[in-house]
């Protein structure tokens, strides 16, 4: 049962063609609301996959939901939430001036996040005693943001301080270097095992562009998406509650 006065989550994907995309964003709010029982958590995407988020809060604003935070499944402040999301909320408002809509912070960076990545790679079969020796090629969606790049390149080098042999930013799309070119480039240098660790949260037709740059390069480890772990869902949670917190809403503009 929701716990009244809670405002509800309404967690705003990208969306994609790829199936796969769909149903790791459902899995990850599942185990979103089993940590948080008494909120109400809702999917809505951006293009390609229903409901789309102006579909979800007007069917909540028709329950007589009155407040919702919409929380942007992104791991950086680029297009999508500087422009896409905020318009999108903006003209909801203006139809559903009974709903208040305040929009969170997207989900990085975070010392969440690098957990989970270490945890994918764990189950890809590194041990923590093989940081020493392994190089990790951090491979994004990518972006055309400057803003962005550099938040990415921000986490490799906060990543590395933890005891990797090396972290190397790279993108599948929009900027470079791509996957494999990190992998070589790590190769070039000696270093004697190379993982790359997909900086994504779904499945889709980036991810597997990292995954074929993985394998056409040589690597030796290919952790998976960072999916429905639980790091993920307790940052969804964090976001969301800093979000309520919040004394004002959150800007909906750029």
């Amino acid at each position: 049962m929701r716990t009244p006065g809670r405002p509800v989550l309404v967690v705003v994907a990208h969306g994609s063609r790829d199936p796969r995309h769909a149903a790791t964003v459902h899995a990850l709010l599942r185990r979103v609301r089993a940590l948080r029982p008494g909120l109400r958590v809702e999917a809505g995407f951006l293009d390609f996959n229903t409901p789309s988020v102006p579909r979800v809060l007007e069917r909540l604003d028709a329950e007589g939901v009155r407040e919702v935070v919409a929380l942007p499944l992104l791991l950086t402040r680029a297009f999508h939430a500087k422009s896409d999301i905020p318009a999108v909320l903006r003209e909801a408002r203006a139809r559903l001036p009974r709903l208040a809509v305040r929009q969170a912070d997207v989900l990085g960076p975070s010392t969440l996040l690098t957990d989970a990545l270490e945890r994918r790679l764990y189950e890809a079969g590194l041990t923590p005693g093989d940081r020493g020796s392994t190089g990790v090629v951090l491979a994004s969606a990518g972006s055309s943001d400057p803003e962005a790049i550099a938040v990415i390149a921000h986490v490799a080098r906060e990543w590395r301080r933890t005891g990797w042999c090396a972290v190397r930013p790279a993108f599948a799309s929009a900027s470079l270097p791509r996957t494999e070119d990190a992998v070589r480039e790590l190769r070039a240098r000696g270093v004697r095992r190379v993982a790359v660790a997909p900086y994504v949260i779904a499945p889709g037709r980036l991810p597997d562009r990292i995954a074929r740059g993985a394998r056409g390069s040589g690597a030796d480890v290919l952790a998976d998406v960072l999916g429905p772990a639980p790091e993920l869902a307790r940052l969804l949670v964090l976001r969301y509650e800093a979000a309520r917190a919040a004394r004002e809403p959150a800007a909906l503009s750029a």
